[in-house]
Order: structure tokens, then C-alpha cells, then sequence
């Protein structure tokens, strides 16, 4: 039986039963901040937050367009198993050894009466930090592009985009989505983008990066076409993969960790970047997410370095790697805080971050970074926190949240 006389610890030395666990309490410091820095003055849109998709797992099984694979997965699913058998494994602790408490008394919060679970959780959090508009992934599913079957991807990513199209977005006009793309399959992804491009809440289209799937292939070139002509952007998840030869010479999770978030998006940079996709693809707009920062300098230098070195190789530039580079958008958490913070500010230079920089909180993760963390910059001027808070991604998802908030980010 649960311990009902379990409690948390709160700010100011306030407890609460495990029965009242509330996400909008846990965030408390959190809304303080939102007051005093008068968040509801601008808009704040995260563009990267999360849920945990497979606490509704059974009613993602419902929409397997496969009557097969969806018999296969719910047999493998029984037993309420949450994806057990279903999605590929994957080795880590994120939990932190029980430290970070959201993650199993998560499942005892209770949502608003006749409301679905994903939407009221995850307006909760938004209001106590002080977010306009979120864009919501899966957690689990970032790993499926390991899947050994290509077909379950394809299956597994269909039901779940009908799933958050259907029961999720079309519910709460705050949440929104770039939809997860099968890209082990090039044609399931371009059917996956004309079956999504336009429904309410999509933003964009999202691979995620963890797969060893080159991204100049000739086989995605109409699938690039076909989400330029939606005007919508394109987007990299990073992830980890610990099962990954090179990462399987590590034995900490925190050193995978620390260089799997960041190590599968160079990946994709560099072939995206020297084999002038930037070109092929000019009015794609394609965003990188969950990398932090300090990879980009590096990134720019050594692509920069290497290109005049051997700019035959690379015909189809029309100028240097790191000026693509600074011309993509870039998704702020993990941001680093190093120990002297010009580093930082030289970065945020850089990358142009005043207009390609896109808050992001990674909620509910352990390691999820709140608008403050951008907001106390000692080095940004007032309009460019707001911009990166908020006004660049209205920009470039061209969002309508209310006409006093965007009166201010023109």
C-alpha cells in the first residue's frame, strides 16, 4: 500500500502529503519568479517541453493504423507494462536515484475533473512558470528511431501522433507540437507530414536524432520539399543511446549524458551543412534542440577551418559552414553556465542568439532550465531576453497569442 504519511519538502519550510502532490505547488519558487519579473508583460513560448507518453500508452495502442502490429503491441503492453516490450530499451537514471521526485509521484497527480491527463499537467506547469505556449514531445519515443523494426516505428510514431493530434492539441490551444517523423522511412514520413501539416497545434515536423540514418541521402530530399512548401520548420531531437559503440566505452551515466545530447546533432549538422542542404533547401527553417550551446562555437571554427582547407569538397557552398550554421535556430536547455560568463556571452554573440536562440525549459526533467535562466543573463539587454523568451519563436511558428502580448514583440 502507498505511504500516504510520506511528505515532500517544500520552500519556506512548507510539507506536503504525497496524496497533494500538485506540480503547480512543487513549482512555487517558480511562480515567485513569474510575479516578480512580470512574465505576463511578454510572451514566453518553450519550445521544448515534455510529457511522458506512455502513462497513456493503452490509448496510444488504439490508433495503430496496423491491425497486427497493434495486436502485437498490446499484447506485449499487457499487464499495464508502460511500453515494456513495445518500445527499444534504454539504459540510464535520469530519476538521479530517486532525487528528482516529479518522476515517480507523477503518476499519483490528479488531473482536472473531465479533462485529459496531459492537458491539465501540463497547463499546470505552464502557469506556474509563467509560459504563454509550450511545444510538447514525447519522452520514451525519443529512442525510437533504434527500434530494430523499421514498420514499428512507422506504426508506433502514427498512432501516437493521431493520439496527441486528437486527444492533446485540438483540446488546449497552448500546447503545441512538431510531429514526430518515422525517418527510417522516407515515404511514411512524407505521408506523415501531408497527413499533419495544417491540423491545429502543429508547428513544424520533428526527427529525432538518435538513429544512424544520414540526412543527405537522396531518399529525403522530396521529404525536405515537402515540409519547405508548409512553411512550418524542421527540427533535431537530441538524445542519448548508451548502447552506442562509442558511448559503450564510458561507465557513467552522467559522462553519456553529457556527450550523447550533444554528440548525434553534430552528427547531423555536419552532413546537413557540408552537403548544402542550406542551399537545396533555402526557405527551410530547421531548429536543434536539447543540445545546449557550447557545442556551436566549436562546431562553426572546425566546420569553417576544415572548409577553406578543402573547399573542393564541397561544391554546392556558396559560403562558409559557420554562416549556415548561425543562420539555423537553436533551443536554449541545457544552457551552460560556465565559470566566467563571458564564455557565455561570447557564445550567445556567435550564434546571433538575439534572433536564432528559442527559450526552452525541458519540463519535466531533471535537469529543466526555467525562463529565469535566461530572463538574469547579466549581459542581454531587456528586448533581447523577450526575444528569446518569446518573440522569435512567435516568429518563426508564426503564433497568435493574444493581441496585447505581440503588440510587444514587434
Amino acid at each position: 500500500a502507498r505511504n500516504t504519511t510520506m511528505e515532500l519538502p517544500l520552500s519556506n519550510d512548507r510539507r506536503m502529503k504525497v496524496d497533494e502532490f500538485d506540480s503547480g505547488k512543487m513549482l512555487a519558487n517558480a511562480a515567485r519568479q513569474a510575479k516578480q519579473r512580470k512574465y505576463d508583460q511578454f510572451p514566453i513560448v518553450d519550445v521544448d517541453s515534455h510529457h511522458y507518453e506512455l502513462e497513456s500508452f493503452n490509448e496510444i495502442l488504439e490508433y495503430m493504423p496496423d491491425p497486427v502490429m497493434k495486436q502485437l503491441a498490446q499484447m506485449a503492453n499487457s499487464g499495464n507494462s508502460k511500453g515494456v516490450g513495445v518500445m527499444p530499451g534504454g539504459v540510464g537514471y535520469q530519476d538521479m536515484g530517486g532525487r528528482a521526485i516529479r518522476y515517480p509521484l507523477r503518476r499519483i497527480e490528479k488531473p482536472e475533473p473531465g479533462v485529459h491527463r496531459d492537458v491539465s499537467l501540463t497547463r499546470r506547469w505552464m502557469d506556474a512558470m509563467g509560459v504563454d505556449i509550450a511545444v510538447l514531445f514525447p519522452s520514451p519515443m525519443l529512442q525510437l528511431g533504434l527500434h530494430p523494426q523499421m514498420e514499428a516505428e512507422v506504426a508506433l510514431s502514427f498512432a501516437y501522433n493521431r493520439w496527441l493530434s486528437e486527444r492533446v492539441l485540438q483540446e488546449e490551444a497552448r500546447i503545441r507540437s512538431m510531429i514526430y517523423l518515422p525517418f527510417n522511412d522516407p515515404d511514411a514520413s512524407m505521408r506523415m507530414v501531408k497527413e499533419f501539416a495544417g491540423k491545429k497545434g502543429v508547428s513544424g515536423f520533428m526527427i529525432t536524432s538518435v538513429r544512424f540514418k544520414p540526412v543527405h541521402h537522396n531518399s529525403y530530399m522530396r521529404l525536405y520539399s515537402m515540409i519547405e512548401e508548409t512553411g512550418l520548420p524542421l527540427a533535431f531531437h537530441a538524445g542519448y543511446n548508451w548502447g552506442e559503440q562509442s558511448m559503450g566505452m564510458m561507465n557513467k551515466f552522467i559522462s553519456v549524458h553529457a556527450l550523447g545530447f550533444v554528440w548525434y546533432n553534430m552528427v547531423h549538422m555536419t552532413n546537413w551543412v557540408l552537403n548544402a542542404l542550406p542551399e537545396r533547401f533555402p526557405k527551410l527553417k530547421v531548429i536543434w534542440i536539447e543540445s545546449g550551446l557550447a557545442w556551436l562555437p566549436f562546431m562553426i571554427q572546425r566546420l569553417d577551418n576544415e572548409y577553406m582547407m578543402r573547399s573542393s569538397e564541397c561544391p554546392g557552398l556558396k559560403k562558409l559552414p559557420g554562416e549556415y550554421i548561425t543562420d539555423m535556430f537553436y533551443t536554449s536547455q541545457p544552457m551552460e553556465i560556465p565559470r566566467d560568463m563571458s564564455l557565455l556571452e561570447a557564445t550567445f554573440k556567435c550564434i546571433k542568439a538575439d534572433s536564432q536562440l528559442l527559450y526552452s525549459s525541458d519540463y519535466p526533467h531533471w535537469d529543466f532550465d526555467l525562463p529565469s535562466t535566461i530572463y538574469d543573463l547579466p549581459f542581454l539587454k531587456e528586448k533581447a531576453k523577450r526575444d528569446i523568451l518569446g518573440g522569435n519563436a512567435v516568429k518563426l511558428f508564426k503564433l497568435d497569442i493574444g493581441a496585447g502580448k505581440l503588440a510587444k514583440v514587434a
